[in-house]
């Protein structure tokens, strides 16, 4: 069984996606979104920044390209709670190009993501670059979301770390699930020292990781460990498999997988009105 049905799907440009077993294994077609009503919604100016990849290439250990980038539902499940309490979004990317996504795993018969999906397409496409956003003002929380591709170059731009160091000294929400923790580590490049050493975290864990490629989902290993690379800098992992689960450690909202998408928006979303809320009363 393995050989026939662990063999990626290989993309024109010779990226793979994860096998068509692995697909119908893992992936789903509607998410278990709905609709929350507030009695007292958002109705101010501050925007959630989500923190999308650009970059959904990863080359693994063994030189094979992984066809990555914004996990579809990771993206659009909390963010559909977050409208919910009344919030809009601005969407920024390390260089200004377009956000990507693994289009493999969108939920084509979820309508809440794909009108969603459609109300955001020309952020997507023309986002911000994070480097050009200087203060936090205009905010009311940062988003990460996950998918592979959050490991790509977010890990590594300097202007995120920043952006991440005002909103821990402020004690703003900062939202991520899968890998988008990963993106945690830009707080240490250049002359920063890391923000979260100490804090307790949720992420995909390597253990996982190393399993996947087994059954088709990664053509080879990882290139590097997103939860051994965290836990050197000091953060606790604390989820030890993947259940959809989610963890509040001050600032900081995490979740453990795609699984823990809705849950994610669910708990994030009362969070960020009581601190958006407060600020302006």
């Amino acid at each position: 069984m393995g050989l026939m049905t662990s063999k990626l799907s290989k993309e024109a440009d010779g990226s793979h996606d994860p096998s068509p077993f692995t697909l119908f294994m893992g992936t789903q077609s509607k998410t278990s979104y709905k609709k929350v009503t507030y009695d007292n919604p958002y109705k101010g100016n501050k925007k959630i920044l989500v923190c999308a990849t650009c970059d959904g290439k990863m080359k693994m250990e063994n030189g094979k390209i992984f066809n990555s980038g914004n996990h579809p539902i990771e993206f659009f499940g909390p963010m559909l709670y977050m409208a919910d309490a009344g919030f809009k979004f601005d969407i920024a990317t390390s260089t200004g190009k377009p956000a990507v996504f693994e289009m493999w795993a969108y939920p084509n018969k979820d309508e809440a993501v794909k009108e969603l999906h459609e109300s955001v397409k020309g952020m997507l496409s023309k986002p911000k670059k994070l480097s050009d956003i200087k203060s936090l003002d205009d905010y009311a929380a940062i988003f990460i979301p996950g998918g592979h591709g959050a490991m790509v170059v977010l890990p590594k731009d300097p202007a995120l770390g920043r952006l991440l160091h005002q909103a821990q000294k402020i004690g703003m929400p900062t939202v991520s699930l899968c890998h988008g923790p990963a993106a945690f580590l830009s707080t240490g490049l250049e002359d920063m020292e890391f923000a979260y050493k100490g804090y307790e975290t949720m992420c995909f864990t390597d253990k996982t990781d190393a399993f996947t490629p087994t059954i088709g989902y990664l053509p080879g290993p990882m290139p590097w460990k997103c939860q051994a690379s965290l836990e050197e800098k000091g953060m606790k992992i604390i989820n030890t498999a993947e259940k959809g689960d989610c963890h509040v450690d001050r600032e900081l909202i995490t979740g453990d997988s795609p699984q823990a998408a809705i849950n994610l928006g669910k708990k994030a979303s009362p969070i960020i009105l009581k601190y958006v809320q407060a600020l302006e009363k």
